[in-house]
């Protein structure tokens, strides 16, 4: 198998996430916090590309408003290098100008995602990712979600991120930990993926 030509891709890791309403509450915020900028400093040692992103609202708007506090990217982010930095105003990363095009001029094939949240852009990105040929990398302690409560009924931010991984796993992304993947960008490997017949045949 071929190595994988991957980029790393750091999803609103903004101030947003890190205060009422949208704090991330699973997994907890620093330790996610804390495995995004590992993942950003295994990347850079091994020449993986790393792309940046920033939600952003107009001025006035209660979250994500361009310029406040709340829309900055978190320091520990905003101090590490990348290759590009793109803006969004909507959950799937490539909806920004350029990502596709940028992605497949640096050669990427595999795009390795994380930051937040789980149950918003990354689940968006992952899955706006098949139409357009990458294979879609998760970590899985490097990502992170929100309680929810709406007419639909509730979920804790554990359920709703446990549940996800394993949704991914079957048919958009391969899913893993920080450490298993650093391993395996060291070692030159993709990392193992299922699909949705054989998750289909276990969950039986």
């Amino acid at each position: 198998m071929s190595t994988p030509r991957r980029a790393l891709i750091v999803i609103d890791v903004q101030q947003e996430y890190f205060r009422d309403p949208l704090a991330v509450q699973y997994p907890p915020r620093e330790d996610s916090l804390a495995r995004i900028a590992g993942a950003m400093d295994v990347a850079e040692g091994a020449g993986v590309p790393v792309l940046t992103v920033q939600h952003e609202y107009p001025e006035g708007a209660p979250v994500f408003a361009s310029g406040s506090p709340g829309w900055r990217l978190h320091p520990d982010i905003e101090r590490r290098p990348s290759a590009k930095h793109v803006v969004k105003t909507l959950s799937s990363v490539f909806s920004a100008d350029g990502v596709a095009e940028w992605l497949q001029a640096e050669g990427v094939d595999t795009v390795t995602l994380v930051g937040y949240m789980t149950n918003n852009c990354v689940l968006a990105t992952a899955a706006a990712a098949e139409p357009l040929g990458f294979a879609v990398e998760v970590l899985s302690d490097a990502t992170g979600a929100i309680h929810l409560a709406n007419e639909a009924g509730r979920v804790s931010a554990q359920q709703v991120h446990e549940t996800l991984m394993v949704l991914l796993q079957s048919n958009w992304a391969a899913v893993a930990g920080s450490d298993a993947w650093a391993a395996a960008v060291a070692e030159g490997r993709s990392l193992p993926a299922s699909d949705l017949g054989t998750s289909a045949m276990q969950g039986r």
